[in-house]
């Protein structure tokens, strides 16, 4: 009876963790690559629809590291790469489509902080995020909230 118990709660827990996974993917924009250190000292926000313009990206952000971090392979023809360089700035930053026309998406970007912790040492880091996309010949325009 304990095996049988068991085996029921294994599932139940198993099939719940599919669906949030099912529910992450299904999302507009999906979380590609992220570092703690891009190098880039400066907020920025940077479109990438091309392989030539991702190489140079990972050459500015390997150039301090060896042997660097491996470029992803993205298929551009299907895809489009949009880049965040947090700069000095704290948080976890979500993307989400807030307007769309017949030429133009405006995506809204929101920082969550961190979750507070015990700790109190602070390091001062330029993460940098690299969210993945369906491609659109759109003008692409990532608006700050609450910033």
């Amino acid at each position: 009876m304990k095996y049988i118990f068991l085996l029921v709660i294994v599932t139940m827990v198993s099939c719940k963790a599919q669906k949030e996974n099912k529910a992450q993917e299904s999302s507009d924009f999906v979380l590609l690559a992220k570092d703690d250190y891009s190098g880039i000292q400066e907020y920025e926000i940077g479109i990438i629809r091309d392989q030539k313009s991702l190489n140079k990206f990972y050459s500015r952000v390997n150039k301090t590291r060896k042997p660097g971090l491996p470029v992803p392979i993205v298929d551009f023809s299907k895809e489009m790469l949009i880049v965040v360089c947090m700069g000095g700035r704290f948080g976890d930053p979500k993307l989400a489509i807030t307007e769309e026309s017949d030429s133009e998406m405006n995506v809204a970007l929101q920082l969550e902080p961190f979750p507070k912790s015990d700790v109190t040492t602070t390091v001062i880091t330029s993460p940098f995020y690299l969210y993945k996309t369906a491609l659109t010949a759109k003008k692409v325009s990532v608006n700050k909230e609450g910033w």
